[in-house]
């Protein structure tokens, strides 16, 4: 049995956003295929949002970050979510990594990747779910690295929970991708 149904209401991150939805409708207009007005979306999503750690935080509500036109991963992948939800598609939120690959030449640098969200999106039942990286305009392939799948990042944050212990304790975390063989 298909997750779709799962990933087509509203959820507590990704709540319904006029604007956000009127957005991801300019790609949708005609009969196009799904996955290519979604791409279509991707790519703008990916031209006209600025990359800015600085600008949002986990709590940076949806409408804000797209107001903002700034954010991180976590807030384009909320954004596109938002916009194929409120279009009537299934679309779910994933957590993992991706595994950079360094310019042609250099070494690769150890611990330069992170934690990184994008979008799944059901094309029905002869396709299935395809990911999606508004981040980087990219159909996700081998380089990205699934840890979870929800409906928003509150049901896959990459570090959750408590942790008990005597006087003040920091948490790292840092993940190198290296491929093996």
């Amino acid at each position: 049995m298909s997750l779709a149904p799962h990933h087509l209401y509203p959820s507590r991150l990704v709540p319904p956003v006029a604007a956000v939805v009127a957005y991801a409708r300019e790609s949708f207009g005609g009969a196009r295929p799904v996955l290519e007005a979604a791409c279509e979306l991707m790519a703008r999503i990916r031209r006209d949002f600025s990359y800015d750690p600085e600008a949002t935080e986990v709590t940076t509500p949806l409408a804000e970050a797209f107001a903002q036109r700034h954010g991180v991963c976590q807030d384009f992948a909320h954004i596109m979510i938002a916009g194929l939800r409120g279009l009537g598609l299934p679309a779910a939120y994933v957590s993992g990594y991706i595994r950079t690959i360094p310019p042609p030449g250099e070494k690769r640098l150890e611990g330069a990747d992170a934690s990184h969200a994008w979008v799944m999106l059901w094309c029905g039942p002869e396709t299935g779910w395809i990911g999606l990286d508004p981040t980087n305009d990219l159909i996700v392939a081998d380089d990205h690295i699934v840890t979870a799948v929800g409906r928003d990042y509150a049901d896959v944050a990459p570090l959750d929970g408590v942790v008990i212990g005597p006087g003040s304790q920091k948490v790292g975390v840092a993940v190198d991708v290296v491929p093996v063989g």
